[in-house]
Parts: structure tokens; C-alpha cells; sequence
């Protein structure tokens, strides 16, 4: 497995583009406008012609330790005995999310299918619908990570693309084939509860209305206090802890957008009700160590020290708490997966991934989620 990586930015590659490339897949993560502009002029295709080019819009593009905007992170990947399938489709073509999500899972050819890979539009997706949907779709047991594309913190629309194919809505899943490859996860937040529990007691799929039958933004309103008037992106501060019935684990919820007429908050996944709620809020060192324990996971989960890449994406939420502290949570990943070790991927509006210790995929949101990707070839 080879992994080579580029930089579009200010107008230019580092290092330049090479002629003709053989590798089988590219993930591809930064600014539309960018890269409609080197798919328009067929610089990338070009320099490689056999690869399938996947990736979103972001809220920030990561690049080893470095976090920029307005430009295109390129990791180009080569494998050896491990192939590649992907496929994709539009939200809009289907009544629900999770419609999309089984469609495109019954789409992968299925023998010798190890991991799917997820890269989803951020604001048009149900996530919990979506990850459902490819799950059931899926033999039983495959690994299934990926995100939500992201549009900094503006919350007005985001955009994934496969190949030609640049759409607001597109899903795309990626199948990987064979026993050579192996793939480790971790996923962890960091985030602590605060305040007392409040019950979910009217909702509709992602839409929350109220809570212990009170208009949900109302009550949410008074914890922000100062931070009310920033609705939408001050959120992101003050993420909700959701619960169900029955469950022993929780997971974050962010909201992607408010309705002042019916006091309503929209979030990037379910929110049903009879599941209890809390704030969350974190510091800066809780962040970085909880960034930390999900590398640990993922090399945890393979047994083995040798990585070839790390997918890393973290959300939103975190990079506007850690501000210009960002590139902690990333050099807390480098050091337990070593400074060879290429990293790649995003801040998002949710990541895709299992618990650390579980195998069911969620659909979570604060949280730091690392995927590593490496080829173990029989002599």
C-alpha cells in the first residue's frame, strides 16, 4: 500500500501533480469552487487516470498536523492486492435517508467485502436514517466509518463528489475487498454533561420540539444565554448528550439549524423521543485526550503498530473550542501513530463510525473518529 499526498492552495500544488498515477482511489476534501476547477480542467484525472475521486466540502482541511480552509487536501492511494468499488447517489432521488443509505449497500458487490467507507452530504442527510439504512444493507459485522461533509460554520449548504459528479445531497460508498487489508477505529469525544437530565417529549425524526414539554429552543436559549444570539454555530459549544431507553451509551447530538416560528432545532441525526437529554460543554485538554484515547482505539482494534494511512475526521464543534489550538488534537494522533504515518480528512457536521469496544455503526457528532488503513502481504 503507497500513499502519496498533495496541497492545492493559493493557486498551485505542492508538490506538483505527478504525470499518470496508478492509484486505485483519491480522497479529495476541501473548497467546491477549487475543485470543480481542477475536474474541470481535468488536472486531476490526468495525473490519475485510474482512480476514483472522492471527498466533500469541509469545515477545515486536514493535512498531517495542519488545519487550512479554501483549499484541496489530495491523498492518492495505491494497493496492492486490496480493491475498490464505489458508487453513489443522490438524497434527493429518495423519500428518506435511510432509502439512500440501503440502496447504495445493495448496490456493493458483497464477496470479500471488508470495509465501506461513508462520504455524505452534511445538511441534506439524516445520519442516523443513512447509517441504518447501509448497515442493514451490509453483510452483518462489516466496518463502516466515513462523515458529513461541512461548510465551515455557516450551516448553508454542502457538497460531496465522486468523480465528475459535484452535487449538494450526493452520498458516496466506497467498498473495500480482500483479507490483505486491515482496517482499525477509534471514536471518542471528550465532552462532559452538565445541568439535569430533560426528556424528549415531542420530536420528529431530527427535528426536536420540545423538551419536558417545553419549546425545545426556548429552554436550550436559556442555557446559551449569552451565546442565543450566535444561533446556529454557537451550538456547536454546547452540543446535546442523547440517551434511549435501554441503552448503556451515549451519543452527541449537534444542531444544524433553528425555527424561531415553532421554536424547533434540527440535528444532524435522530432525536427520538422518551430519550433523555443533556448539555455538554468541553475544555481544551479534555478535547486533545479524548482526540488521543480514539487513536489508541484504532491502532487497539487492528493489534498492531504498523499504519499506512489515518483517515481523521473531527467535528465542527471541536475546532471552534480548541480555536488556534486546533492542531493539538491532531499532534496528540501523530504521537501514538507515529510522525510516518500519513493523516488526511476533515472537520465535519457528524462522523460515521462503531463505539470504541462496539461493532454496530452510529452516527455521532463532537467526536474525534480515526480510521487507519494498512496491507499485510502474505510472503
Amino acid at each position: 500500500m503507497n500513499v502519496k499526498q498533495f496541497h492545492f492552495h493559493d493557486g498551485e500544488w505542492f508538490p506538483t501533480l505527478p504525470q499518470s498515477n496508478s492509484a486505485q482511489l483519491l480522497l479529495v476534501f476541501g473548497c467546491r469552487h477549487a475543485y470543480r476547477k481542477q475536474t474541470d480542467s481535468e488536472t486531476l484525472r490526468k495525473a490519475f487516470p485510474r482512480a476514483d475521486i472522492i471527498g466533500c466540502t469541509t469545515s477545515g482541511e486536514i493535512l498531517g498536523t495542519e488545519v487550512y480552509d479554501d483549499s484541496l487536501v489530495v491523498s492518492a492511494i495505491e494497493f496492492e492486492q486490496t480493491k475498490v468499488e464505489v458508487i453513489s447517489a443522490n438524497v434527493r432521488e429518495f423519500q428518506r435517508s435511510f432509502d439512500a443509505g440501503i440502496t447504495l449497500a445493495n448496490g456493493l458487490l458483497k464477496d470479500g467485502l471488508r470495509y465501506a467507507l461513508v462520504i455524505s452530504d452534511g445538511q441534506l442527510v439524516n445520519g442516523t436514517e443513512l447509517v441504518a439504512g447501509i448497515s442493514q444493507g451490509l453483510p452483518e459485522k462489516t466496518l463502516i466509518t466515513g462523515g458529513m461533509a461541512g461548510d465551515a460554520e455557516k450551516f448553508q449548504e454542502t457538497v460531496v463528489w465522486h468523480n465528475e459528479t459535484v452535487a449538494p445531497g450526493e452520498i458516496v460508498l466506497c467498498g473495500f475487498y480482500g483479507d490483505s487489508l486491515k482496517v482499525g477505529h477509534g471514536t471518542l469525544g471528550g465532552w462532559s454533561s452538565f445541568g439535569p437530565n430533560r426528556f424528549v417529549t415531542r420530536s420528529e425524526g431530527n427535528v426536536l420540539f420540545e423538551l419536558d414539554e417545553q419549546p425545545a429552543l426556548d429552554l436550550y436559549k436559556k442555557y446559551l444565554g449569552e451565546f442565543s444570539d450566535q444561533l446556529p454555530s454557537s451550538a456547536l459549544r454546547f452540543p446535546l448528550s442523547l440517551k434511549l431507553p435501554g441503552d448503556d451509551e451515549a451519543v452527541v447530538r449537534t444542531i444544524l439549524s433553528i425555527n424561531e416560528d415553532d421554536k424547533s432545532m434540527v440535528f444532524a441525526g435522530d432525536i427520538p423521543q422518551g430519550a433523555t437529554c443533556k448539555l455538554m460543554k468541553a475544555s481544551f485538554d479534555s478535547l486533545v485526550d479524548g482526540a488521543n484515547g480514539a487513536a489508541e482505539g484504532a491502532v487497539t482494534s487492528i493489534q498492531s503498530d504498523h499504519v499506512s494511512f489515518a483517515l481523521l475526521i473531527s467535528c465542527v464543534g471541536r475546532r471552534l473550542v480548541l480555536g488556534q489550538r486546533v492542531f493539538e488534537e491532531l499532534e496528540s494522533v501523530e504521537d501514538v501513530l507515529s510522525e510516518d504515518c500519513p493523516l488526511s480528512g476533515f472537520y465535519s457536521y457528524g462522523e460515521i463510525s462503531p463505539l470504541l469496544n462496539g461493532t454496530q455503526c452510529r452516527l455521532h457528532n463532537q467526536t474525534m473518529t480515526i480510521t487507519t488503513l494498512s496491507e499485510v502481504i502474505d510472503a
